[in-house]
């Protein structure tokens, strides 16, 4: 029928062979994904399966976000493969978390510092989640909290709790970020509104709050800079 396994293929033509000889920025994307599926099944090798996933999900956005269901609905996709590739994705988002070390004592000096540093902890969740980032006299960032995380167009937050982990922690000033899962960071008027109460309550407990900004997968929007603060 035309099928070869990959293992039939010539050796400088295979993913694995090549990402170790050349390094793995030459390969494409179905051929990473083959990588780690591994094995196809009878009818199409891995890099085949691979390049069906690619066609079917428009891009590794889409792969990530897609359920367990939908890739079991590709003829060859076992409940491991999905695991696999699932667990792959995790990894990602692990390492780019792991450039984060807290210890490093991160030093906010703009909004588009606290874009970087936090965009990788929220990119792609689906639901809105609201962060306190306190930071000591010069703007370094010593600790920070979720304080809640909402359904997919709310986050509740309640500026009590807020300023009780502030206070405890002796924070100079706070600032806060929070995602929207829709992928546009202007401010809604809860937004606003909530950003409006937690200024009075820092200045009433003697915190500044410095900014609150908001996230999307590739963007932001600084509050203070757009002159709601």
């Amino acid at each position: 029928m035309g099928y070869r396994s990959i293992k039939q293929w010539p050796e400088d033509e295979r993913p694995r062979e090549r990402l170790l000889r050349f390094g793995a920025h030459t390969l494409s994307t179905a051929e990473l994904l083959a990588i780690i599926l591994r094995t196809g099944n009878r009818e199409k090798s891995a890099i085949e399966l691979a390049r069906e996933i690619t066609m079917r999900f428009k891009g590794l956005k889409d792969i990530e976000d897609a359920t367990p269901a939908e890739f079991l609905e590709i003829k060859g996709m076992g409940r491991a493969k999905v695991a696999q590739v699932k667990a792959a994705f995790e990894l990602g988002r692990r390492l780019l978390r792991s450039d984060q070390d807290m210890s490093s004592r991160c030093i906010f000096r703009n909004s588009s510092d606290v874009f970087e540093y936090y965009r990788p902890r929220l990119f792609g969740l689906k639901k809105e989640r609201f962060i306190c980032a306190m930071l000591d006299s010069k703007n370094r960032l010593f600790k920070d909290m979720q304080v809640s995380d909402g359904t997919l167009t709310s986050s509740p937050v309640h500026p009590r709790e807020v300023f009780r982990y502030a206070i405890k922690e002796a924070a100079a000033s706070v600032l806060f970020v929070h995602n929207h899962p829709s992928g546009d960071p202007s401010p809604s008027r809860d937004d606003l509104a909530i950003t409006e109460r937690l200024v009075e309550a820092g200045r009433i407990v003697g915190i500044n709050v410095l900014d609150h900004v908001i996230i999307s997968d590739n963007t932001y929007i600084s509050l203070k800079e757009k002159g709601y603060l």
